[in-house]
């Protein structure tokens, strides 16, 4: 986690994950990128489109996130850490995944509202795409978290074994964090299978990716959403882990039967994995 990408907006909610990206960069020694994205008008950035009287609005809208991005400067978790000032004229999506690339983060984090802040963030938002096309893990933050420690990490899994590449970044990430690593298959009545079933299914899933600190859970339950909730409050888990396709997103990761509802009613962090 050397170099960590923040998107803002200068919300409240925005200034929660800059304080857990915070965090993290002090603990690794890390820096970040602390992108602010100037979706303007287009007639104030295209030369074709506009005119020249449209320069003094464009050149207001960059002082002033500079002007915010100095007052941020000046929070005190953010002291001896190394902030870089990125502002660009570009739609939010393009310019995340773009900076990202160039800056070779290693890591993006993100904040959201509430429970509807997230309906509406994850549903055709720039949060949501983000989460859907991201090549490297989104950690997106909910709540204000003093100290982002995390004891057990859930990593919940349909133990697909097509989808092996990301129980290793689950595992890499859980390492990296210090973190317990809580395997988690959810035995639903739609798709019953009996434990010895699940287990070896599991060990199989797991024989290659080398976890040192973890625990397989079968976990029954009426629903794989309420099933991840459900164990997630059991463990009182810092963190819960999944994987995404970058063609369907949140909607349809592990086979097409979840949905944004985790992220939504979860008050707890979640960082994904693209498949």
């Amino acid at each position: 986690m050397k170099n960590i990408l923040v998107p803002t907006d200068f919300s409240d909610q925005a200034e929660k994950a800059l304080k857990v990206a915070a965090q993290l960069a002090r603990k690794f020694n890390g820096e970040i990128f602390l992108l602010h994205m100037l979706e303007l008008p287009l007639q104030l950035i295209d030369p074709v489109q506009g005119s020249s009287h449209n320069l003094p609005e464009a050149i207001f809208f960059m002082k002033l996130a500079h002007q915010r991005f100095s007052n941020l400067m000046k929070k005190p978790y953010l002291k001896g850490i190394k902030v870089h000032e990125t502002v660009e004229f570009h739609r939010a999506f393009d310019g995340i995944m773009e900076i990202s690339r160039e800056k070779k983060c290693d890591l993006i984090v993100m904040g959201s509202h509430g429970t509807s802040g997230f309906q509406e963030m994850f549903i055709g938002s720039n949060t949501e795409k983000v989460v859907r096309h991201s090549e490297i893990p989104v950690l997106v933050i909910k709540n204000e978290i003093p100290e982002f420690k995390v004891d057990n990490f859930i990593f919940a899994t349909d133990a697909n074994p097509e989808h092996k590449h990301t129980l290793k970044k689950a595992v890499k990430f859980a390492d990296t964090i210090a973190a317990k690593l809580h395997l988690l298959f959810v035995n639903t009545p739609n798709n019953f299978m009996t434990s010895t079933e699940a287990h070896e299914r599991m060990a199989e899933y797991i024989n290659d990716s080398n976890p040192n600190n973890y625990e397989i859970h079968i976990y029954n339950d009426i629903s794989v959403e309420k099933g991840i909730l459900h164990f997630a409050e059991k463990m009182d888990a810092g963190l819960v882990g999944i994987s995404t396709h970058g063609r369907k997103g949140l909607a349809h990761f592990f086979n097409g039967s979840i949905s944004e509802d985790l992220v939504n009613h979860s008050n707890r962090p979640v960082v994904t994995f693209k498949i």
